[in-house]
C-alpha cells in the first residue's frame, strides 16, 4: 500500500465520474465497519482509477453511522434508511446511488477479502461479462471456519437453485458481486425482495434478461459475530423462491 495514495483518496475529492463504486450495506456494525473501511480503502487506493465508497446503512441503532461520519473521508458517502428494512434494501439503495462505471457490493464483515476484487474486474472489464459473482462453490474457491451445519444447509439450497430454478450460478448468496452500472441499475431497479434472498432474485433476473454472468472462485472466511440465523434464513429463502416464481408468472418483472 502507498500511504500517499491512501491519504490522497481520503482528502481529495475525485473529479468527474468514478471508475468504481463500492457499496457496503450495514446494520449495527460499529465493531467491524472501521477495520473493513480501512482494509478496502488502503487496497483500492493503490489502483490506477478514481473510486468512491458508499456505506448504505439500514437504520442502525448503534454508533455505526456516527463512526463513519467522524472519518470525514472525501470520497466516502453514507446513504441512510430511516428504519431497518433488510440487507437487500440497503444494497439496492446503495447501488442506485452509485455513480461508478462498475459497481461492487461487499459485506461489512469483509468475509471475502477485498484483494479478490481483481479477479472480478478481470472478468467484467477484460472478458466482457456484465456481472461477476464471487463464489464459494466452484473449483479454486476456499472457505475457512464455516460450520458443518452451514455447509449442509448451503449445499441443499444450491441444489434447489441449480436443478429447480435453473440458475447457472451455484453460489447465489456470497456477498461479493461486481456489475456494470447498466446491469446493476436495471436489476436492482426491478428488485422486489429486500431481505436475505435478494441475491437470488437479482441473478434470476440477470438470467431472464440475458446478462452474461461469470462465477468466480474466491476466498471466504466465516467471520466471527455473523448476524445470520441459518435456520431462519433457510425458511425465508424457500419462501422467497416461491415469491420470485409467482412474480414472474404474474408478469411483474416484464411490467417493471
Amino acid at each position: 500500500m502507498s500511504y500517499a495514495n491512501y491519504e490522497k483518496w481520503k482528502k481529495t475529492p475525485i473529479e468527474g465520474e468514478p471508475y468504481l463504486s463500492i457499496i457496503i450495506p450495514t446494520y449495527n456494525e460499529e465493531e467491524r465497519i472501521i477495520p473493513t473501511i480501512g482494509a478496502i480503502a488502503s487496497y483500492v487506493s493503490d489502483k490506477e482509477f478514481p473510486w468512491e465508497l458508499i456505506i448504505s446503512d439500514d437504520g442502525s441503532t448503534d454508533n455505526t453511522v456516527s463512526l463513519v461520519e467522524e472519518l470525514g473521508f472525501a470520497n466516502l458517502r453514507i446513504v441512510r434508511a430511516p428504519k431497518n428494512e433488510g440487507k437487500g434494501s440497503a444494497v439496492r439503495r446503495g447501488v442506485l446511488a452509485a455513480r461508478g462505471q462498475y459497481i461492487l457490493f461487499a459485506d461489512a464483515d469483509n468475509s471475502t477479502p477485498i484483494e479478490e476484487l481483481d479477479k472480478l474486474l478481470q472478468r467484467v472489464t477484460k472478458e466482457g461479462y456484465d456481472i461477476a459473482v464471487g463464489s464459494r462453490a466452484v473449483a479454486g474457491a476456499a472457505e475457512a471456519y464455516r460450520s458443518p451445519l452451514r455447509r449442509l444447509l448451503s449445499g441443499g439450497l444450491r441444489w434447489l437453485v441449480r436443478y429447480v430454478f435453473r440458475i447457472g450460478v451455484r453460489d447465489t448468496q456470497c456477498g461479493f458481486k461486481l456489475y456494470t452500472r447498466e446491469a446493476a441499475h436495471r436489476l436492482h431497479g426491478q428488485q422486489t425482495l429486500m431481505g436475505f434472498s435478494f441475491d437470488l432474485e437479482i441473478l434470476y433476473l440477470a438470467t431472464k434478461f440475458g446478462y452474461r454472468v461469470a462465477e468466480v472462485p474466491v476466498m471466504w472466511i466465516d467471520a466471527p459475530g455473523s448476524k445470520v440465523d441459518s435456520a431462519r434464513e433457510v425458511r425465508r429463502f424457500l419462501r422467497d423462491l416461491l415469491k420470485i416464481k409467482l412474480n414472474d408468472w404474474r408478469g411483474a418483472y416484464v411490467r417493471a
